[in-house]
């Protein structure tokens, strides 16, 4: 569906939004704009990563945003995110996605008027502003999640399928890394062409502060999944620790015990009256003697 959301006029631009396009919608578009066919080509693929080119009379960008209707357990770029593909030029702004999206409409009510936003840059700048604030929600949650899980595993409170967790949290966090690592020639090739521009340096300042919060997710949820390994190694430790200390005990016991359950009939002490007794007071002070050298060792 084509929509013309700001008609062209005097020292202004033009603001086509075309969603669901049909091949029909932009080979009527390309056409009248002289567009490029392999980056109108690239509209259609669902799948394409962020990029920017600079063709002959226009701009082409390709960002993705994050899709806030997507599963829960999305664990690819593909399924947390969607595109939206620009074109700019010097009177003109076309922006292409495949479903609707309150991007182009916040973006339209707020700045389609602004004194400040006047030409196509400046307008391109606050779509992919707003196209980078909508990973807030979901960086936000993702650092309460870290601190929850973080305070419970110092606690040491059993958490069902912790680590399950903790993996879909990572593989969140690296995936909008690599997606910012990406998106981030866009930005830079904008400040390089357009220096002394507001706009793109607004842009640049929100995407320089949401870069950092991810680095610091990212940075937190691997250092939060090595505590947890550690934690857990030194737990089987501990179990180990106390297995060993144990069998220390009727190692011992085990040998003298052994010694007398052989069936020899010349056997000393098997007819001595008190040697049942003198056997167990011996394994009794085994016993003692291993408990206290142990506990002068610290090891209990």
């Amino acid at each position: 569906m084509l929509t013309v959301i700001k008609p062209d006029s005097e020292h202004s631009y033009k603001w086509i939004d075309i969603s669901g396009p049909s091949l029909d919608e932009l080979a009527d578009i390309a056409s009248t704009y002289n567009l490029h066919p392999t980056a109108v080509k690239d509209c259609l693929e669902p799948e394409h990563l962020p990029k920017i080119e600079q063709l002959e009379e226009a701009s082409f960008i390709i960002f993705r945003f994050y899709d806030k209707h997507c599963d829960k357990s999305s664990d690819t770029i593909q399924k947390l995110t969607r595109k939206m593909a620009i074109f700019y030029g010097k009177n003109y702004v076309i922006t292409i996605h495949r479903s609707q999206t309150d991007i182009i409409n916040q973006t339209a009510e707020k700045y389609i008027n602004n004194p400040y936003v006047k030409t196509p840059i400046d307008i391109v700048c606050k779509l992919l502003k707003h196209a980078i604030q909508t990973y807030e929600s979901p960086l936000t949650n993702i650092d309460t999640e870290i601190d929850f899980y973080e305070s419970r595993i110092f606690l040491k409170n059993r958490i069902p399928n912790l680590l399950k967790n903790l993996y879909e949290i990572k593989r969140k966090a690296y995936i909008t890394k690599r997606l910012f690592s990406v998106s981030k020639n866009i930005v830079e090739q904008l400040e390089s062409s357009h220096r002394k521009n507001a706009q793109v340096q607004d842009l640049k300042d929100t995407f320089i502060k949401y870069e950092i919060l991810i680095d610091e997710i990212h940075d937190s949820i691997h250092s939060l999944l090595n505590i947890y390994i550690s934690l857990s190694s030194q737990k089987t430790n501990e179990v180990m620790r106390f297995l060993t200390v144990f069998s220390a005990f009727f190692l011992p016991l085990t040998f003298i015990v052994g010694i007398y359950g052989m069936n020899f009939e010349v056997m000393p002490e098997l007819h001595w009256l008190w040697g049942y007794p003198a056997i167990l007071g011996l394994m009794l002070g085994i016993t003692i003697i291993i408990w206290l050298w142990f506990k002068r060792k610290g090891w209990m």
